[in-house]
């Protein structure tokens, strides 16, 4: 099995997060990046077919060569090479174009991609992706197992969960529970000397225009001050509640 696993390149969610030219560029001064949490989730679902069921795993993402960082640590963590589209995530359609280019050439039987990235929440690339190789495809997904060409998948619905039942190629939108987090993976030494050695092949972007364009952003607005109250003072705090918060 050929297995392909989308890698997005974002900050880590400690961050300090502001904006430049007049709130419409994010500013990457002094931000850390790491691997998209949701894609995190699904290269270690990879690495679990790669040692049960001797699938290759490849990781790919959009970005510049800033990004190879984050997809150094991919082939760290396991997987067999990586390769890098030389572009500016601009937006999800552009990101699901290139995308759908590797996959078709590389002709793979599951692609795994985080149902978002944690950076701009747009959820849109993987059913896109879907639509442009003609795959199936399960979004929210939380439990994957594999039998040949046949596919057993558990996603998240309002109110509970759904078993489905697919067949390859498949797209999935991964997520928190496609494995424990328990078991997510850091790079050994191992790992990441090995990693060296692996496979990075960047590649020309697609032609292919952006169909939307970010006008500006705003940040949630301040949180107010806190009121700290001594934990003796409990008629304080009482009064507070009731006359001042009047959430009593």
């Amino acid at each position: 099995m050929k297995i392909l696993v989308c890698i997005s390149h974002v900050p880590d969610t400690t961050s300090k997060i502001n904006f430049t030219e007049g709130d419409t560029k994010f500013d990457t001064n002094g931000v850390q990046f790491v691997i998209n949490p949701n894609d995190e989730f699904g290269l270690t679902r990879a690495m679990w077919f790669k040692e049960k069921q001797g699938a290759t795993v490849t990781v790919v993402n959009v970005g510049e060569a800033d990004t190879e960082p984050t997809l150094r640590k991919a082939l760290a963590i396991g997987a067999d090479e990586a390769i890098r589209i030389n572009a500016h995530p601009s937006d999800g359609f552009f990101v699901a174009q290139q995308l759908a280019k590797v996959a078709k050439e590389g002709n793979y039987d599951l692609i795994i991609a985080g149902r978002e990235s944690i950076d701009y929440n747009g959820g849109m690339v993987p059913g896109m992706l879907a639509s442009l190789i003609d795959a199936n495809f399960v979004n929210t997904c939380i439990s994957l197992e594999v039998e040949g060409t046949d596919a057993t998948a558990v996603r998240e619905i309002d109110g509970g969960k759904e078993t489905v039942k697919t067949s390859l190629p498949l797209v999935i939108g991964g997520q928190k529970g496609l494995v424990e987090e328990k078991d997510l993976r850091i790079p050994n030494m191992r790992g990441i000397m090995m990693a060296r050695k692996k496979a990075l092949t960047v590649l020309d972007p697609d032609d292919t225009q952006a169909r939307t364009q970010a006008v500006a952003f705003e940040k949630p607005a301040p949180k107010g001050d806190v009121k700290l109250v001594s934990p003796e003072n409990l008629d304080e705090l009482i009064d507070l509640l009731h006359n001042e918060a009047k959430v009593i």
